[in-house]
């Protein structure tokens, strides 16, 4: 299990209509590839860093991920939304121990 998560805050304004229509397009197009589980955008809430959401979700193993990063729509996500419009961010992936 490979769990995939990214700390980001956007360029938009907080609670702006840009900022929802991210979050929302975002869900819906990266949750809806092949290979994704768990998927969860979240608000980050605490004081000790300046990101504002986060992007969370699972995959079964190496290849599956591998598939989500080479996927048309996660590369067209990343190419025309994710690059103009988010101004930080911190990619961190986990696996289990043992």
């Amino acid at each position: 299990m490979i769990r995939h998560t990214v700390a980001f805050r956007l360029g938009h304004a907080a609670g702006s209509e840009a900022e929802r229509t991210f979050l929302s397009d975002g869900e819906r197009i990266l949750s809806a590839i092949p290979g994704v589980e768990r998927f969860e955008a979240l608000r980050q809430t605490s004081p000790k860093n300046a990101f504002t959401h986060g992007f969370s979700m699972e995959f079964s193993g190496e290849d599956a991920y591998r598939a989500y990063n080479d996927h048309p729509d996660h590369v067209a996500f990343v190419r025309d939304r994710w690059i103009p419009e988010v101004a930080e961010f911190l990619e961190i992936d986990y696996a289990p121990l043992g």
